[in-house]
């Protein structure tokens, strides 16, 4: 349908240009970050991730050398899974993911990955087929493993040829989306290199090509983002108020920012965070999910500047307690998990709310 055609199907119609746009949006405008790092010994052989490290505070000693937890009951989070200690590498845990992410109304799952060769990138042709039946598509999340553009470059590559021509390898006009997670611990000048279209290392017009999106964290950030290269830039953390990105009240200026310079912004929400099972010194980023009411404030916050895409902090980060994935009442000796109330599913049930609304742009 061409343009002059469209406007005369309006008219006949009666639909207006706003309602037009919003029967528009895609369930691809609202991703999730999505964590396969988790292992069992009944599947592979160890505890990875649920017997986490209690981790040491920056310069204060006393938080120094705690241990770690040890799995089964005692998990280094302030939640617990209803589907129990589970493996990322089962079939069937990933297709009860899969689908509970269909059910929450969410387009695309952005899987955390740390390179060739990690423990989750074996099972990444799992995860694009399950996420295939269900009608998703998986992007990816770049966890800082490399030490420079050099070496994430050739990494593209390898994820590029390996896994591009899957159906549910996600594409915005054609290519990928990556987010690129501490970006900023990489000079602007080295990622220019990389993503400018003049760099000496460019992927512009290359295989390797996509929508680069990088980690706001600091106000001076817009600094970076003038000269790197990215094509965009997300908050991520669920904590609001933690930092410049994650602070609601600062989004009309990310928003503004992102206008000014032709780039995309994603504001990232969550449920809640709560990490003090792994960080037990981090009490003041706490933030209580008040039975859905944080979510709900947050995911407000986002749809106020009329993101193109929302993502959402997370799926299954049970470390910082951003989980909406269902979690059920437990103790573990002295300690008693935090919990969602009556229903497991209620983290599920509210992104589907909150993403038809966002979706319908009420």
């Amino acid at each position: 349908m061409n343009f002059k055609s469209l406007l005369i199907f309006i008219l006949l119609t009666g639909i207006s240009l706003k309602s037009f746009a919003q029967s528009n949006k895609s369930r691809d405008q609202v991703q999730i970050f999505y964590y396969g790092w988790y292992a069992n010994p009944k599947v592979d052989g160890k505890y990875d991730h649920w017997n986490h490290k209690i981790l040491p505070h920056w310069s204060n000693p006393k938080w120094n050398n705690l241990g770690h937890y040890k799995g089964g009951d005692d998990i280094g989070a302030n939640f617990y899974p209803e589907l129990g200690n589970y493996s990322s590498n089962d079939p069937e845990i990933i297709r009860k993911h899969m689908k509970m992410m269909k059910d929450s109304g969410v387009g695309v799952v952005i899987l955390s990955w740390l390179g060739k060769d990690s423990f989750v990138d074996k099972s990444i042709t799992r995860y694009l087929d399950m996420a295939d039946q269900f009608g998703l598509k998986v992007a990816f999340h770049i966890e800082p493993f490399y030490k420079s553009v050099d070496e994430l470059r050739e990494q593209l590559s390898y994820l590029v040829k390996t896994y591009s021509r899957h159906h549910a390898f996600y594409k915005k006009n054609g290519k990928p989306l990556y987010y690129v997670y501490d970006s900023y611990k990489i000079s602007p000048q080295e990622w220019s290199e990389l993503l400018s279209k003049n760099g000496t290392k460019t992927v512009r017009n290359t295989e390797l090509d996509g929508f680069y999106i990088g980690l706001w964290v600091e106000k001076e950030h817009s600094a970076f983002f003038e000269t790197s290269g990215f094509d965009g830039f997300y908050t991520y953390f669920a904590s609001e108020g933690f930092v410049f990105g994650s602070t609601v009240s600062n989004w009309n200026y990310l928003s503004q920012y992102a206008k000014d310079h032709q780039l995309i912004f994603i504001p990232c929400v969550g449920p809640g965070y709560s990490d003090t099972r792994i960080r037990p010194w981090n009490e003041a980023n706490f933030k209580s999910r008040e039975n859905g009411k944080y979510y709900e404030n947050m995911f407000k916050a986002a749809e106020k500047v009329h993101p193109d895409f929302i993502g959402i902090t997370s799926f299954n980060e049970w470390h910082e307690g951003t989980q909406i994935e269902p979690a059920i009442p437990k103790k573990a000796g002295d300690f008693k998990y935090e919990d969602y109330g009556k229903d497991p599913w209620l983290y599920i049930k509210e992104t589907k709310r909150l993403t038809d609304q966002f979706l319908k742009g009420k």
